[in-house]
């Protein structure tokens, strides 16, 4: 096998690991990229607590395990940071810090849960989680998410795939999205070299 053209580091969702079905299908779709892939599980999970630590702790583990993996397996390979739900979120906070050349989200949370889709524009959404992303970015949410649709800007792709939060009904379209957009970032790092 050849040298992997870069790496994808993947985070989990708040109350789910790092084996869901989107991250799986995430996973395959960067190996046929020839991509290494890294799953993180939060320090959390991995304690068997079944709820989320707060923000900033989480971020810090983030940025550590990151920058364990460029220390050691990852090196200096081209870094693209993802996740779903909780694990998205985290990516697009600690993007810049870890040097990252991309961002995948899926089903990222726009509207905490208990509010209302009419709060998306509010100060209450998660947009400038996105918004501060200075990245290329990937967004695969599903059509029908009770977490709202984020919009798409210059730099951010945003997909709409069939079903919900969990995205279960749109896990066969996401390597088609996926695909693509990671030969793009890739290649858009090759011409800068």
């Amino acid at each position: 096998m050849s040298a992997p053209k870069g790496a994808l580091v993947l985070g989990h969702g708040a109350g789910g690991g790092v084996g869901a079905a989107d991250l799986v299908a995430v996973t395959q779709a960067a190996q046929a990229e020839e991509l290494s892939v890294a799953l993180v599980e939060q320090p959390y999970r991995v304690a068997g607590k079944r709820s989320p630590a707060p923000a900033h702790q989480l971020d810090a583990a983030w940025i550590a395990v990151v920058a364990g993996l460029r220390a050691g397996p990852l090196g200096e390979l081209l870094l693209i940071v993802g996740g779903r739900s909780s694990g998205a979120r985290v990516a697009c906070r600690t993007a810049a810090e870890v040097g990252a050349a991309g961002v995948l989200c899926l089903a990222f949370p726009l509207i905490p849960p208990g509010r209302s889709k009419s709060t998306a524009g509010t100060a209450t959404s998660r947009l400038p989680e996105l918004d501060q992303v200075k990245l290329p970015m990937l967004v695969i949410q599903g059509a029908n998410d009770p977490f709202g649709m984020p919009p798409s800007r210059r730099g951010r792709k945003v997909v709409q795939v069939p079903g919900d939060h969990g995205l279960r009904r749109g896990v066969g379209s996401i390597s088609g999205a996926v695909r693509p957009w990671l030969r793009q970032v890739i290649r858009r790092s090759e011409e800068r070299v």
